[in-house]
């Protein structure tokens, strides 16, 4: 047995040394952002965790609540890559002997359609037999197009698309200028002169003078002349099940389509869940990517519906949040107030330990290099312009609200060493770049340091 003299050396030894590292982050953490002129009044909550040694190394105010801002994304993330499996579902389907008819029940897969994905299994199985009559089952829809706490007057900027059931172009109008001409997708949106009283449709597509806007409630597509030329936009619209099988009809010529349950199909006897075929669209980590590396809000609010639909059979947000906490972070004391996928809602709060414990699970349940495809590292996605240095050094996830910036990941130390960091800055009242070099000297530093 170690005698007591040694032993109890060996405890101060290490306390001491823990007292240092924390002592050195502190100084670091002082020059580069409690002593930033601009962030003398920010509300700053900051954790560094260092898994190997299930140790924190530094924590300020890391209990304390914050608006995280697109941090939320992780917790989505997190729960897409532990239920979605390595494919998201495109549709589940099935085809009746007796009649011919094949009722197809939508997912929430967010790209069908969407101009990023080249390939839509989904479109080409629709394709493949227009002989056929499609009929659409009801996905149980139990939450709104928006997020609780969302910005109503945003409704016009494209990262506030609408969520829905049945997504087609990541419910988004896209305006382009090709070919000399304005064009639109999905085309049956229709075209109004705003600078007329009747709203005719005489729009000259052969000018690119133009400027875009879209009636509130309505799916019309305002224009009126600028004196700037028009490139591209996008523009959410209005959703809706049945505006998603007209897109689909318009696209595949001779689809026979109904969008409810027709009453000559009502005696059809609903299928057994053997029966039930699925069809895949898209590799999950294809759409998780996007999400972190260009914090697509769209994405996330989709894939946490998806996962909502995996789990429960219903696509409920709230339900959905409540389970996982419950499932999956039973161990977090302190639980946040979490209330969307994306982050948009000013009703999240989470502490900067909150997302230690997330990534540290992470960490323990995916591999490494899956992390690491899925997050953007210094010089790419949202990082682009920050941490150009610790390019496959650092991997986060951003977070920006008017006054609040997050960041949020892993750092690779230049001792080789894996940390997991959280910074949550809010209420400052200057630029989110000021925010972000400050907390990039102070992760710099921490990189050269320990």
């Amino acid at each position: 047995m170690m005698p007591f003299r040694v032993r109890f050396l060996l405890l101060s030894i290490i306390s001491l040394t823990a007292c240092s590292v924390q002592r050195t982050i502190q100084k670091q953490a002082d020059h580069a952002i409690f002593k930033e002129a601009d962030l003398k009044s920010a509300h700053i909550g900051i954790s560094i965790f260092d898994p190997e040694k299930n140790q924190y190394l530094y924590n300020y105010q890391a209990d304390k609540l914050f608006l995280p801002a697109s941090n939320t994304k992780l917790f989505t993330c997190y729960a897409a890559m532990k239920y979605l499996g390595d494919s998201i579902k495109g549709l589940r389907y099935y085809t009746d002997p007796s009649s011919g008819v094949t009722w197809v029940r939508p997912t929430g897969d967010p790209t069908l359609l969407h101009p990023d994905f080249v390939r839509q299994p989904v479109m080409e199985f629709l394709r493949s037999d227009t002989s056929r009559v499609y009929a659409r089952i009801d996905l149980p829809f139990q939450t709104t197009q928006w997020g609780s706490g969302w910005s109503w007057n945003d409704y016009q900027q494209n990262y506030m698309a609408e969520r829905s059931a049945f997504p087609v172009y990541g419910n988004l109008i896209w305006i382009r200028y090709k070919d000399s001409s304005i064009q639109w997708h999905p085309s049956t949106i229709k075209a109004a002169d705003g600078s007329k009283a009747d709203y005719t449709e005489d729009l000259n597509r052969r000018s690119n003078m133009y400027s875009f806007r879209r009636a509130q409630h309505v799916n019309t597509l305002i224009y009126t002349t600028s004196t700037s030329p028009f490139r591209q936009q996008q523009i959410p619209f209005v959703t809706s099940d049945t505006f998603s099988a007209k897109v689909l009809q318009s696209e595949i010529k001779g689809l026979k389509w109904t969008n409810s349950y027709a009453s000559q199909f009502k005696s059809i006897p609903a299928p057994s869940k053997e029966a039930i075929r699925i069809l895949h669209s898209q590799p999950t980590d294809s759409v998780l990517r996007p999400m972190m590396y260009q914090s697509d809000n769209f994405f996330a609010e989709q894939m946490l519906l998806m996962v909502s639909d995996e789990i429960l059979g219903v696509i409920n947000d709230r339900k959905v949040i409540d389970t996982l906490l419950k499932m999956n972070f039973s161990e977090l004391v302190q639980k946040p107030n979490w209330v969307d996928g994306s982050g948009l809602s000013r009703y999240n709060l989470f502490t900067p330990m909150h997302f230690i414990s997330l990534l540290q699970k992470m960490n323990e349940e995916f591999s490494w290099e899956r992390i690491t495809t899925i997050l953007p590292t210094g010089g790419t996605g949202t990082l682009n312009n920050f941490y150009k240095p610790l390019q496959y050094k650092i991997f986060a996830k951003t977070g920006t609200l008017s006054g609040q910036v997050a960041l949020s990941g892993y750092l690779i130390t230049k001792k080789n060493r894996k940390l997991i960091f959280s910074v949550l800055v809010n209420n400052h009242q200057t630029s989110a770049v000021t925010v972000r070099r400050a907390v990039e000297a102070f992760l710099m530093n921490l990189h050269a340091i320990y």
